[in-house]
């Protein structure tokens, strides 16, 4: 029988979270990293784009940010179900004190922790991040990491996202997860 890798590192069969900064990787590497793991990958925030019939920046539009927040943690709850997975979630999710103990309880959290710098160089590219809309992306993001960093703390494990290839990320998370 072939092996996985997952099951050659005695995979403990939660699933992994990404958590952290817009602009940090989650999704890109959570697909490689997922991958890596031969592992399904899930964006939460395709998943509630999926549920609600409208994208993430209507949703916030519509109405509002603790709407939004709500059907996050439902979506991220039915995703936390034990099922070995990689997920990218929102940068907002484990800020939010439900959703995080979800998190927390039901699958091994990982904060991609990046500086505002390599952050807002990121973000620049794509004009989809309500948070961002009309606003300097530095000046933001540094405000939201000095606010959102003691949550993404309490993630189990902590990874550099770095400015280097998205590979770079995965093999210091495959280092870190435990055997």
């Amino acid at each position: 029988m072939l092996q996985t890798h997952a099951q050659l590192q005695g995979w403990i069969g939660k699933p992994i979270v990404l958590v952290g900064l817009m602009g940090a990787g989650k999704t890109t590497v959570g697909r490689r990293l997922a991958q890596r793991l031969r592992l399904p990958f899930v964006d939460a925030d395709a998943e509630i784009e999926s549920a609600a019939g409208m994208s993430v920046s209507d949703i916030f539009d519509r109405f509002g940010e603790p709407h939004f927040r709500d059907g996050e943690r439902r979506v991220i709850g039915r995703l936390v179900d034990g099922t070995p997975k990689v997920i990218a979630t929102g940068g907002g999710a484990f800020i939010n004190d439900e959703t995080r103990a979800l998190i927390l309880a039901n699958a091994i959290s990982i904060w991609l922790d990046a500086e505002p710098a390599i952050l807002a160089d990121r973000v620049r590219r794509r004009d989809t991040r309500p948070l961002l809309r009309g606003k300097d992306p530095l000046a933001t993001l540094t405000e939201l990491a000095r606010v959102r960093n003691p949550y993404y703390a309490l993630a189990q494990i902590r990874v550099p996202s770095v400015a280097a290839p998205h590979e770079t990320t995965v093999e210091a998370i495959l280092k870190a997860l435990p055997k």
